[in-house]
C-alpha cells in the first residue's frame, strides 16, 4: 500500500507544481528544488506522511528511466556540426578533468575520512564524478549563452555518466569479492568493452529507429500523436539492448539520441517535445524520491566531515580539475570558472548509489559513502538551481560576441 500512496502523492505534487511553475521559475526556484523539498516534507524527516525503502525496485526503475531519457534527449538536442568544430573542450573535460577529479576526490577523502578503506574512498569519488546538466537547465537551454559553451557542458554531462559507470561496477565487484587492491587490470578491458559496445548498439538503434521513422512519416503510416512516443521507445530499447550485449546502456542511450536528433529534423522536433514533458516528469519524480527516501536514511550519519567533503566536492574538487584541463584551450578565466561551476551532481549519483545499495544489500559499512553522496546532491540541487539563471545572465552579457 505504501507505493500506492507515494504514486498518489506524486500526482498531487505534479499538479501543484504545474500550476505555479512559471511563477517559481521567475524566482529562480527550479523543479528539482521543489520536488526534493516536497519529498523531504512528506518523509519521516518532515511530516512522516509516507516513506519508501531506498532500494525498492520501483525507485531504481524510475531513476534509471529518468537518466536514460535525459541522456537520450540531451544528446539528440546537441548541435553536432558545432560539436565537430568545438570538440576540444569536451575532450579536455572528459579525458583530463575527469581522471583528475577522481584522483583528487580519493586523496581528499583519505584526509577527511582516514578510517575508511581506500577502496570505499575510490567508490565515493566515482559516485560524485558524473555531472547532471538538468540541475543547471537554465544554462544549457539559454540561447544567450554561447552555443559552444552550452554544448560542451551538455556533452560532458552526457558522456561522463557512461564512462564512470563501468568503473563503479568494477569497484563494487571488488568490494563484494573481498578485494581491497586494484591489482587486477582486467577492469580496463571491461570498461573499454562497455563503452565500445554501448556506443555501437546505441548508434545502431538510433540509425534504424530514425530510418523507419522517416519512412513511416513519408508514407503516412503513422499517426502524428504517436511520434512523441518513438523517442521514449528508442531510448529504452537502446539501454536494455546494450545491457544485454555487454555494453553500457547509458552510453547507448546517449549515442542513440545523438544519431536520431542530428540526422532527422522530424525526430529532433519530437524529441524536444517529449524532453519538455515526459522526460521532465521522470526527472522531477526522481528528485521527489530522493527527498523522500535518500535523505532520511542517511540523516543520522551526517557529520561536519561529511558536509565538508560535500562542499569541497562541489567546489575545489570539481572546479580545480576542470580549470587545469582547460589551460591552453584559449578560454578566458570567466569562461573556465563558468564551466567549472556548472558540474551539478544529481540523477547519475542517485542511481549509482541505488545500484551499490542493491548489490551490497544494505548501507551497513557504507554509511559515510551514502551520507556524503546524499548531502552533495542535496547541496547541488539548491546551489546550482538558485545560481543557474543569474550566472547565465551574467555570463551572457560579457560574451554576446561569442554567439
Amino acid at each position: 500500500m505504501g507505493e500506492h500512496i507515494v504514486i498518489l502523492v506524486i500526482a498531487l505534487v505534479v499538479l501543484l507544481y504545474g500550476y505555479i511553475s512559471k511563477a517559481l521559475s521567475q524566482k529562480n526556484i527550479s523543479g528539482p528544488m521543489m520536488f526534493t523539498s516536497f519529498g523531504l516534507l512528506l518523509s519521516p524527516f518532515g511530516f512522516n506522511i509516507t516513506q519508501v525503502e531506498v532500494n525498492a525496485e520501483f525507485v531504481t526503475i524510475i531513476v534509471e528511466i529518468a537518466l536514460v531519457l535525459v541522456l537520450f534527449a540531451d544528446a539528440a538536442l546537441l548541435d553536432l556540426n558545432l560539436l565537430r568544430k568545438s570538440w576540444k573542450i569536451p575532450a579536455r573535460l572528459l579525458f583530463i578533468g575527469l581522471p583528475i577529479t577522481i584522483l583528487a576526490g580519493t586523496y581528499v577523502g583519505s584526509l577527511i575520512f582516514p578510517d575508511e578503506p581506500l577502496i570505499y574512498l575510490i567508490l565515493l569519488a566515482l559516485l560524485l564524478t558524473p555531472t547532471d546538466a538538468a540541475l543547471g537547465k537554465a544554462v544549457v537551454s539559454d540561447p544567450n549563452v554561447p552555443k559552444k559553451i552550452r554544448s560542451s557542458i551538455n556533452v560532458e554531462s552526457g558522456l561522463n555518466d557512461g564512462i564512470v559507470f563501468p568503473l563503479v561496477l568494477t569497484v563494487v565487484a571488488m568490494i563484494s569479492s573481498g578485494l581491497t587492491q586494484a591489482a587486477d587490470s582486467s577492469w580496463v578491458g571491461y570498461v573499454f568493452e562497455q563503452i565500445i559496445f554501448g556506443a555501437l548498439v546505441g548508434g545502431a538503434v538510433g540509425y534504424l529507429g530514425t530510418t523507419i521513422t522517416v519512412k513511416a512519416v513519408k508514407n503516412n503510416w503513422m499517426e502524428s500523436s504517436y511520434q512523441n512516443l518513438i523517442p521514449i521507445a528508442l531510448a529504452i530499447l537502446s539501454f536494455y539492448l546494450a545491457e544485454s550485449l555487454s555494453g553500457n546502456g547509458f552510453i547507448a542511450a546517449f549515442f542513440a539520441g545523438l544519431y536520431a536528433g542530428n540526422t532527422c529534423e522530424i525526430s529532433r522536433q519530437h524529441i524536444e517535445d517529449f524532453a519538455e514533458t515526459e522526460g521532465e516528469l521522470f526527472v522531477l519524480v526522481s528528485f521527489f524520491l530522493f527527498g523522500l527516501a535518500f535523505v532520511p536514511i542517511t540523516l543520522a550519519h551526517i557529520s561536519l566531515d561529511v558536509v565538508l567533503y560535500a562542499f569541497l566536492s562541489l567546489t575545489v574538487l570539481r572546479m580545480l580539475p576542470v580549470i587545469i584541463s582547460l589551460i591552453g584551450a584559449k578560454l578566458d578565466l570567466s569562461t573556465m570558472f563558468f564551466i567549472a561551476w556548472f558540474g551539478p551532481r544529481g540523477i547519475a549519483s542517485i542511481l549509482y548509489v541505488l545500484i551499490v545499495a542493491h548489490e551490497m544489500g544494505s548501507i551497513d559499512g557504507f554509511e559515510t559513502v551514502y551520507s556524503v553522496v546524499t548531502v552533495t546532491v542535496l547541496m547541488s540541487i539548491f546551489a546550482h538551481g538558485l545560481t543557474a539563471q543569474p550566472l547565465a545572465n551574467w555570463y551572457a552579457k560579457s560574451h554576446r560576441e561569442d554567439n
